[in-house]
C-alpha cells in the first residue's frame, strides 16, 4: 500500500523491515525494482537505490550521510534518464525516490552497552532526510561542480535488518525479564496424546520498547510508521525456491552441469529433504538451502562426467540422506 501511495505521489508512511537472514528482504526490494523498470509509466515516477547501512555510517561521522544519499539519487536518476540530461530534470526525478537502507541494525546507536557514534550519526543523518523537505548537496565536480537543492518530502525510506539478537531479548523479557510469566503454556494435540509447550512468535510480543533498548532512537524509529516481521521460512516455502527460483542453488548447480556436458536431476523426495534440512536452521532462511545443497553436490562438482551415467547425474532421497547424517 505504502508503495501504491508512493508512486501516486501521495503521502506514504516509511516502512522497517525485520526479518531473520534469507528472509527475503532484499528479494522484496529486487521485486519492486524489476516492477517499476518493467512499466515505462511507473519507472519514470520513481527512482530507487540502495544503501549499506554500514556505508552511510561511514559517509555520517565524515559529514556527508544525508548528501551521500541524494547524490546515489541523482546518480541512479541519470542512469535512467542518460548522461546529457538537465541538472532540474535530474532533481524532479530523483525527489519520488525510493530509498531502500539494508542493514539498518547496523546503525544502532549502542552497542554492547556503549555508544555507537557511527551509529548515531547514521540515525540523525537519515533523520535529517526524513524531516527536511529541502536538502542542499553539492554536486560531483565530475558533473561540472556547483550544487543543487532537493525536496526531500516525496522520499519514501525502506529500512531492512535481521536485528539479530532481538528475538533473544524480547524471548528473555517474557520468560525471565520483566513480563515473566506473561508467555504461558499451550495444550497441544498429538493423536491421542496431549502435552505442554511454549509457543513464542516474535510478532506476538515485540514492542516499541524492544527496539529502543536494541538501539534504534525514539524520533528515528518514530518516523517509520509500520514495523513489518518477516516470518521465517518453512520447508515448503524452502522447497518452492530451491525448485522454482532461477537463482536457487539447484538452478545454479544444473547450469554449471551442463557447461560441462552433463544434464544434473534431483528425485521430487530428495528435493523436499534437502528442504526439511535447511528448514532447521531457520535464521539462516535461503541461505540454508545453499548450505545444505552443498554438502549434497560437492563431490559430483569436481568432475561432472565422472560422476555421470549415461550423460546425467541424478540425485536421490538416499544420497541426500547421506550428505547431511
Amino acid at each position: 500500500m505504502a508503495l501504491a501511495k508512493h508512486l501516486a505521489e501521495l503521502p506514504a508512511g516509511n516502512i522497517l523491515l525485520i526479518g531473520s537472514s534469507g528472509t527475503g528482504k532484499t528479494t522484496l526490494l529486487r521485486a519492486i525494482e524489476g516492477f517499476l523498470a518493467a512499466d515505462p509509466g511507473l519507472a519514470g515516477r520513481s527512482t530507487l537505490v540502495r544503501i549499506h547501512a554500514n556505508l552511510l555510517a561511514e559517509e555520517a561521522v565524515a559529514g556527508r550521510g544525508g548528501e551521500a544519499v541524494v547524490v546515489r539519487l541523482l546518480e541512479r536518476a541519470r542512469e535512467q534518464l542518460g548522461r546529457g540530461t538537465a541538472i532540474g530534470e535530474l532533481v524532479e526525478r530523483a525527489r519520488r525516490g525510493l530509498v531502500f537502507v539494508d542493514e539498518i541494525d547496523k546503525i544502532r546507536a549502542i552497542v554492547g552497552g556503549q555508544p555507537h557514534l557511527a551509529g548515531i550519526r547514521a540515525q540523525e543523518a537519515l533523520l535529517t532526510l526524513i524531516e527536511n523537505e529541502r536538502i542542499p548537496v553539492a554536486l560531483p565536480e565530475s558533473w561540472g561542480g556547483g550544487s543543487v537543492t532537493l525536496d526531500a518530502s516525496g522520499l519514501l525510506f525502506v529500512g531492512a535488518g535481521a536485528f539479530e539478537g532481538l528475538y533473544d531479548a524480547v524471548y528473555d523479557r517474557v520468560t525471565v525479564g520483566r513480563d515473566r510469566g506473561a508467555l504461558r503454556e499451550v495444550t497441544v494435540v498429538e493423536g491421542e496424546r496431549l502435552r505442554r509447550e511454549e509457543r513464542f512468535a516474535l510478532r506476538d510480543w515485540l514492542r516499541v520498547e524492544d527496539l529502543f533498548d536494541y538501539g534504534m532512537t525514539p524520533q528515528f524509529l518514530s518516523r517509520f510508521e509500520s514495523t513489518v516481521l518477516l516470518e521465517d521460512l518453512g520447508e515448503e516455502e524452502l522447497l518452492t525456491i530451491l525448485l522454482d527460483s532461477p537463482e536457487s542453488p539447484l538452478r545454479r548447480a544444473e547450469s554449471y552441469f551442463e557447461s560441462q556436458g552433463v544434464r544434473l536431476a534431483v528425485s521430487p523426495a530428495a528435493a523436499r529433504r534437502i528442504a526439511a534440512e535447511a528448514a532447521r536452521q531457520p535464521r539462516l532462511g535461503a541461505r540454508g538451502l545453499a548450505e545444505v545443497f552443498r554438502r549434497v553436490i560437492r563431490e559430483r562438482e569436481f568432475d561432472p562426467a565422472t560422476a555421470a551415467v549415461d550423460g546425467a547425474v541424478v540425485i536421490d532421497l538416499a544420497e541426500v540422506e547421506a550428505a547431511v547424517a
